[in-house]
């Protein structure tokens, strides 16, 4: 049976189905990471199994520390990550580690609040003050005054948050760096980080179920998962003073003034952006490739399984709630997979 085809088009990148081939070999890619795209991720092996039955793809969602540290130590063929890997980190790999985005989605603030539905408004503010531990009660003023028409309770707050190495951490913790200087002094950014108070939850699928359960709790998570939870969520005020609610259009807004000013390498961050519509809490995330691939035969059907995401791969992610990329990013990440190899010829056919 043939493979899905490296087209030259973004519209269609699908070969036409051919006959069984005796000779195909049946190969296997194992992937793990990032929880935040593992939705979409089980959508596209299961779309991609269609069109590549010789091709068996497993992603476990385990959270982008574990999908750097599966690929640094070369235990997967590929990995997820939201947080573009550091300097420091891609000089401990052993070859070149390439970033190829595939989508952009929306960190959310959800809460468990009783008859508090979506749209309660935040600003950064609040939001630093209370995984600060600095606001303690859901009536404290600096809430009710943003919020005159919601009857918020004298309820605790119950901050949750990952206990897992994870990008989703890290696009947050990225984003309470840039609004708040006494977050930045104190915490930082990181895919793990010291956190001043809360309960730990394992990936976005833990930290959405124990919000859930959890009466006065607020965590942050991927918008999928707190629309599949049935979570409420909250408008932020962004850069612009706007309170925005995270859409698709709100988080391509986000990257749309970053997209011009892309890195060659893709390492981008595009929390807090300008712009009147930009959701302030949004990020890529990245599938982290070896550049020189050691198994021929995994590499080419890896190029092939890339070339399918950015291009037929992408008509999945408005449904999830994932935005696709820009057109110009998807151009950067196309020249990227073109230069994956084996031994110094490239796999991209």
């Amino acid at each position: 049976m043939m493979v899905a085809a490296c087209g030259k088009s973004r519209e269609s990148s699908q070969a036409p189905a051919g006959s069984t081939d005796s000779k195909t070999k049946t190969v296997a890619l194992n992937g793990a990471g990032a929880s935040f795209p593992y939705p979409l991720y089980s959508k596209w092996i299961a779309e991609y199994r269609k069109v590549a039955p010789s091709v068996t793809i497993d992603y476990q969602s385990i959270g982008s520390g574990g999908g750097i540290k599966g690929i640094t130590e070369e235990t997967v063929d590929f990995a997820g990550s939201d947080a573009p890997m550091k300097d420091d980190q891609l000089a401990r790999a052993p070859e070149q580690i390439f970033h190829i985005p595939t989508v952009m989605g929306a960190v959310v603030i959800t809460y468990n609040l009783a008859g508090v539905k979506t749209g309660l408004k935040l600003t950064p503010e609040v939001i630093s003050g209370i995984y600060l531990g600095n606001i303690k009660k859901w009536n404290d003023p600096a809430i009710t005054s943003i919020n005159p028409d919601v009857k918020l309770p004298e309820q605790e707050i119950t901050v949750v948050h990952r206990s897992d190495g994870s990008g989703t951490t890290n696009i947050f913790t990225d984003y309470l760096s840039n609004v708040s200087k006494e977050w930045k002094e104190k915490v930082g950014k990181g895919t793990s980080v010291e956190w001043p108070v809360g309960i730990g939850a394992k990936g976005n699928e833990g930290v959405a179920g124990t919000v859930k359960q959890t009466p006065g709790g607020i965590g942050y998570v991927e918008l999928a998962y707190a629309v599949q939870n049935q979570l409420p969520y909250a408008f932020l005020k962004n850069q612009a003073g706007k309170f925005v609610e995270p859409t698709l259009d709100t988080t391509t807004a986000a990257a749309a003034g970053s997209a011009a000013n892309m890195p060659e390498d893709m390492r981008v961050s595009i929390v807090n952006a300008p712009g009147e519509n930009s959701y302030p809490i949004a990020g890529y995330t990245y599938l982290l490739v070896y550049k020189d691939q050691k198994d021929k035969d995994k590499g080419t059907e890896l190029v092939k399984f890339l070339w399918w995401a950015i291009h037929d791969g992408e008509k999945y992610a408005k449904d999830l709630l994932y935005a696709p990329l820009p057109d110009n990013v998807v151009k950067l990440a196309e020249a990227r997979i073109k230069q994956i190899n084996y031994q110094g010829e490239s796999l991209y056919k």
